[in-house]
């Protein structure tokens, strides 16, 4: 049944400048539900991240997990500080550790143009971007997460792990994403992204993806081996639908995918399971910036945008569906004359400036 009653978002705002764009994003979140009559949202803030772990031994502490399964959404804003790390010397990551507790497999990273915004081609079909980059989240390479061995100081080893149970959930969520995108008038194609002219494993992952394309017939199926994907996102990104790959290359692509829309500031994501699922700016904690104000808080805005459409999806509740695109338009408006100009496109419009103008935007969509 659709929710009438309202949604828990658990809220874990991080390290850095987490807590400064994920203040203005909660704000945010409760006009744009205000405006289109969509259920209320109560935030619940919970720690953990890098300080929370130099301060108590804890980086994602039991109780803020149970709180965080029990949600109906999580909301994250950075966790990290290079200073702060493991004994092993890796960093601090919880965001990790809520993917494989709630079995996130599939990360989702939108690579949209927002008007207004610098990209580095200059091609004017990059200026209209809009296609979707799907990570496996769980498995691939990252599966030797805190498992990797070094012997005798000598000989390193990871190991990626590809499972068919995993890959058939990713590539029909990826096939019905593109279901949904083709109703909106997009292409209705799915790439799979891989090596399989050399891995065996990736040979295994691209037969997954041709048994599961046969249960879409009105999606086409494509194929690219990740080294020309990655030269392809640069000469020809407009061609692009649906991407999806394993968990080490989406994480890679994700982040050149994140440049052609103008940087991390501007990329959201979201890591979705079938029963939970968390949303985040794609950046990190960015402690050198942190409490100057500088921080864009765009990504997270957007990131708020698509918890709205999954919320929308999940629980059959159009109206947060309505919030999200109002949110999004809003910040479309905000930047599209090109006078607010944020540090990295070397303007000086502040984590407030851009709140700002969203919220006005908002005001002036829904009036």
């Amino acid at each position: 049944m659709p929710n009438t009653n309202g949604f828990r978002v658990a809220v874990l705002a991080g390290d850095g400048i987490g807590p400064e764009v994920i203040e203005p994003t909660l704000v945010l979140l409760e006009q744009v539900a205000r405006r289109a009559g969509s259920p209320s949202l109560s935030f619940e803030p919970l720690p953990a991240g890098a300080a929370h772990y130099a301060a108590t031994g804890e980086a994602l502490p039991a109780r803020t997990l149970a709180a965080a399964r029990s949600a109906d959404a999580i909301l994250l804003g950075a966790m990290g500080d290079p200073a702060i790390r493991y004994p092993d010397g890796t960093e601090i990551s919880p965001q990790l550790g809520l993917r494989f507790e709630l079995e996130l497999y599939a990360g989702v990273r939108p690579v949209r143009s927002v008007p207004g915004i610098p990209g580095p081609l200059a091609d004017l079909r990059a200026t209209t971007l809009d296609f979707v980059l799907i990570r496996e989240s769980t498995e691939g390479l990252f599966a030797s997460y805190g498992k990797g061995t070094i012997e005798n100081d000598a000989v390193a080893r990871e190991t990626m792990v590809i499972t068919r149970s995993t890959s058939e959930r990713l590539f029909d969520f990826a096939f019905r994403l593109a279901q949904r995108r083709k109703q909106d008038g997009r292409p209705g194609v799915v790439t799979c992204v891989d090596k399989a002219n050399v891995f065996a494993a990736f040979a295994f992952f691209r037969r997954i993806f041709n048994e599961r394309a046969i249960c879409f017939p009105e999606i086409q199926p494509r194929y690219a081996y990740v080294d020309a994907t990655a030269l392809d996102m640069v000469r020809k990104p407009w061609t692009f639908d649906v991407l999806v790959t394993e968990n080490m290359f989406g994480d890679i692509l994700s982040d050149l995918g994140a440049g052609l829309i103008g940087g991390m500031g501007m990329a959201p994501s979201g890591d979705i399971g079938d029963e939970h699922a968390v949303f985040q700016p794609c950046h990190g904690s960015a402690p050198d910036i942190a409490g100057s104000g500088k921080a864009n808080p765009t990504a997270a805005f957007l990131s708020g945008a698509m918890m709205l459409e999954w919320l929308a999806v999940q629980h059959r509740t159009p109206a947060c569906a309505e919030a999200a695109a109002l949110l999004r338009k809003a910040i479309d408006r905000a930047f599209e004359k090109g006078t607010l100009i944020t540090s990295e496109f070397g303007g000086n419009a502040s984590t407030g400036d851009v709140t700002r103008a969203v919220q006005v935007a908002i005001d002036q969509l829904a009036n």
